[in-house]
């Protein structure tokens, strides 16, 4: 297995939601690649920290600060393109 074989099911493998024969396969990888490793526990790290979390509602105020400087970037962006 190469690591862009196991990003590819890395959704599915963390979900529990991969075929146990590909998970052996994915494991046996994980054992001898440390990047792929560091992966898979950044991204079990993070969704442990925001699994249950309530959302945080913006201040209507920043909410439109951050909306028009998106805009801004977005049209600057998209005409230098053009």
């Amino acid at each position: 297995m190469k690591c862009q074989d196991l990003l590819a099911a890395l959704n599915a493998y963390l979900d529990g939601e991969i075929d146990p024969q590909l998970c052996e396969v994915l494991q046996r990888h994980l054992q001898g690649c440390n990047p792929c490793r560091v992966v898979v526990d950044t991204l079990r790290q993070t969704v442990t920290l925001y699994k249950g979390e309530e959302p945080y509602e913006l201040p209507p105020e920043l909410h439109e600060r951050l909306h028009n400087y998106l805009r801004q970037k977005w049209q600057a962006k998209f005409k230098t393109k053009v």
